[in-house]
């Protein structure tokens, strides 16, 4: 199950622009990140789970940020506050990166893709403002833009299908690749990317014409609603990260494994944010990393259920856990002392005072189906 933040403020909860049609499909409905977000619908967690795997499923994501970047040099600008390569990312490419802090610590993930003429941001949902704060305050002569539009997500090994019926357009891109297109008379972007393991798209709708539109993608027999239960245990099984989980501010990219999201260019000027901490991890190895763990037997190991060696020594502590319907058992991520990463070492979970066994895996738990 997903874990909700609660040291964010508590004010009114925001609703996205679909939030009368997850009540009239029947949502549950609860504050993710400030925002009213459908939890599960009528097929359950694990339903909507299984139809994402097996088909395809919708998700609303409109609570993430949406950013335009208009200027001179947007993508040398960018370098400077975070260490990926953007300056020979071609036009119509995405590419995953992060914000780092002073410290090497990741201030957030995100999404960045060259529209050509302007530079196509999205954001996480509790960090949008901090981040476009942060972009404005460090971009100089770059116009920051926080467009007001809905996003939805279709993931699942039928979505090129469904998305396709509608926009041919779609069957056409590979993972990481993003278009405008019109959909029954609106202009929206199509990027082939998501957070579930699964092959599938991000699609950028203008708000008043959000409703219509999803309702035209539910007409497909391969395509149902899906809320963040499912969505959260897709990432997991997938071995994705959730910032505020399993990478913050303290955390660095090496760390949690997101090397290859910093191109050997990058690694090697350190001109950005906390780059002498980076380097000396990248030349050193750092002193944690982040590592699938299976537990045995049946019962889940949530966040902050510490990890200890076969002598009783704390050696780190799980950082998100749940069951994986797919993976047929409970499944983990954590940070541990890095002598004890190594896949197959043998490690005990304390839980109520008992050491519980569990052993150290390669992520992810279940394989990424991307279309490469």
């Amino acid at each position: 199950m997903i874990h909700f933040r609660a040291d964010l403020p508590m004010t009114e909860p925001q609703k996205t622009p679909l939030y009368d049609l997850h009540v009239e499909l029947g949502g549950k409905m609860v504050d993710f990140a400030g925002w009213m977000m459908p939890v599960n619908y009528a097929l359950g967690v694990a339903g909507e789970h299984k139809q994402c795997r097996e088909k395809a499923a919708l998700f609303d994501v409109s609570h993430m940020g949406q950013v335009e970047l208009r200027g001179e040099n947007v993508a040398g600008k960018l370098e400077t506050i975070a260490p990926s390569a953007f300056t020979m990312l071609p036009v119509g490419k995405a590419r995953y990166t992060f914000f780092t802090n002073p410290d090497g610590g990741i201030m957030d993930d995100l999404i960045v893709s060259n529209a050509g003429d302007y530079f196509y941001v999205v954001v996480n949902a509790s960090m949008r403002d901090q981040d476009i704060g942060h972009m404005r305050a460090n971009l100089d002569g770059i116009e920051v833009i926080e467009l007001d539009r809905a996003l939805i997500a279709i993931q699942g090994p039928a979505a090129e299908g469904v998305v396709s019926a509608i926009a041919p357009a779609a069957a056409d891109l590979k993972f990481m690749e993003s278009t405008v297109t019109d959909l029954f008379g609106a202009e929206c972007r199509i990027s082939r990317l998501g957070y579930t393991g699964e092959d599938g798209y991000e699609i950028s709708i203008p708000t008043d014409r959000v409703v219509d539109i999803t309702r035209e993608f539910l007409k497909h027999d391969d395509l149902e609603m899906a809320g963040l239960g499912a969505r959260d245990s897709l990432r997991l099984e997938a071995g994705l990260c959730l910032y505020g989980n399993d990478i913050d501010n303290s955390t660095s990219p090496v760390e949690a494994n997101l090397t290859w999201a910093m191109q050997k260019r990058r690694r090697e000027e350190g001109s950005f944010p906390g780059a002498a901490r980076i380097q000396r991890e990248l030349a050193e190895g750092p002193s944690r990393k982040l590592v699938g763990i299976k537990p045995e037997g049946r019962a889940p190991a949530r966040r902050g259920v510490e990890v200890a060696d076969k002598d009783g020594n704390v050696i780190g502590a799980i950082s998100s856990g749940g069951f994986g319907p797919t993976y047929g058992g409970p499944v983990s991520m954590g940070y541990i002392a890095a002598e004890f990463a190594e896949a197959g070492t043998e490690v005990d979970l304390l839980i109520r005072g008992k050491a519980m066994p569990a052993t150290i895996i390669k992520l992810p738990f279940v394989q990424q189906n991307y279309k490469r």
